[in-house]
């Protein structure tokens, strides 16, 4: 994640028609990064928080190293909306987006499907207790 902070707001904040609402700042990726890991610790309970913070800590280490801006505002967009859907308690019982579902690569589509299966593990492990 090279691109600076400067550079990264400037590429978000594009000047447009008046009429459109201005687009959300983007955090700079570790001051995205903290907020991620504080709202899993203030908002789910500890074992959703535990796979959370591991995915979250797998994603960044897997794009520390991007250098496209596009990618890199794409993936630093998506944490920020889910941070803030976290936060509000909004993620609950919230199902995707067909749309961004289609767009999804081969890679991406298996990384959800094992997440979905580690979540489902972690909850038969839960009604076993």
């Amino acid at each position: 994640m090279r691109p600076t902070a400067r550079a990264l707001m400037a590429a978000a904040m594009q000047s447009g028609n008046s009429l459109k609402p201005t687009p959300m700042a983007l955090l700079p990726p570790i001051y995205l990064y903290r907020r991620l890991l504080r709202a899993h610790r203030k908002h789910l309970p500890a074992e959703m928080r535990l796979l959370g913070d591991e995915y979250v800590k797998a994603e960044f280490r897997a794009h520390r190293s991007v250098e496209n801006p596009v990618h890199l505002i794409g993936f630093l967009t998506e944490w920020q909306l889910y941070a803030q859907k976290v936060e509000g308690d909004a993620w609950r019982g919230e199902k995707l987006d067909e749309g961004k579902i289609q767009k999804m690569s081969d890679e991406q589509i298996g990384q959800l499907y094992e997440l979905m299966q580690a979540i489902q593990k972690k909850g038969t492990e839960g009604n076993e207790s």
